[in-house]
């Protein structure tokens, strides 16, 4: 099993004037840890759960530039994008800037969004949830037309919400043919059908339903004449091995019972004021101890 980690705050030691430095030091213990993906999540404001707007964020592509600059290996994602957030050529644009200045190591990451409160705050649209899932599909498609080529498949698209009279990207990612898709969220009816359709990783939380998503995506694979085999199967969820590592034995144990049940990656939200040291523990004690699993 692969172990990747998504940045849950910014509330760290040392306040703003420590913020840069500190994810520096993330990424770069997380790189050498081994973990597989470093994750931002697509926020203007911290979310009601983790203390609100009055907490610091940053700009998830801004963060995942420092990142790209100060590591080597580790792939580099949105966790995930909102769809309401950026117009889809400028989205396509993003990542592929990503890609080129980490020289390959960018993943999109996507989903319908659901912060009401922030995009209203700051002044963005928030469509219904039913135009935001036709956004989401007309997203990939402009994404994989802008990906095609050398500069992308250059006909006009002609969508509901978006249309673009000549999707030109130049220049075009490193990543061939071009950089990972996941769809975030677990509804079975529209997401995991887009995943099938369209993606190249799922996101899902690892609950007591898991099996039976996993077991909806495979039926929409079918449907949709894909390999089941071919979308890497990733979840999401909040890691804490307390200050001294303590807690990393029961964190091994539930990872290598995702890992039976299917699941290929695990991505660890990691947040407290000390993030580096929770990296640092992780990467030392559970990241080898599920390589194998």
């Amino acid at each position: 099993m692969k172990v990747g980690l998504v940045i849950g705050d910014y509330a760290w030691q040392g306040g703003p004037a420590r913020i840069a430095d500190t994810l520096v030091e993330i990424g770069q213990s997380a790189d050498d840890a081994g973990f597989s993906l470093i994750g931002a999540g697509d926020h203007l404001w911290q979310g009601p759960h983790a203390g609100g707007p009055e907490s610091p964020f940053l700009e998830c592509f801004t963060a995942l530039s420092v990142l790209a600059a100060h590591t080597r290996r580790v792939r580099l994602a949105p966790v995930v994008a909102g769809v309401h957030f950026r117009q889809p050529g400028l989205l396509a644009k993003t990542v592929t800037s990503l890609d080129v200045l980490s020289k390959g190591r960018a993943m999109l990451g996507l989903g319908v969004g659901w912060y009401e409160d922030e995009a209203v705050g700051m002044g963005i649209g928030y469509p219904s949830l039913a135009a935001r899932f036709e956004m989401l599909e007309e997203t990939v498609q402009i994404c994989h037309r802008l990906w095609d080529g050398e500069q992308g498949d250059q006909r006009p698209f002609e969508g509901a919400h978006y249309q673009l009279q000549r999707p030109l990207n130049n220049p075009q990612n490193i990543t061939r043919p071009h950089p990972p898709i996941m769809i975030g969220g677990g509804g079975e009816k529209k997401t995991l059908r887009l995943v099938a359709k369209y993606a190249d990783a799922c996101n899902l939380y690892p609950g007591p339903d898991l099996p039976a998503k996993l077991d909806v995506l495979r039926a929409h694979c079918v449907d949709e004449g894909r390999d089941y085999d071919a979308i890497e199967k990733t979840v999401i969820f909040p890691f804490d091995v307390g200050p001294d590592g303590a807690g990393a034995a029961d964190l091994v144990t539930h990872l290598r019972s995702l890992a039976e049940a299917g699941v290929q990656t695990a991505l660890g939200i990691v947040s407290g004021p000390d993030p580096v040291r929770q990296v640092e523990l992780i990467g030392k004690k559970v990241v080898p101890a599920v390589a194998d699993a």
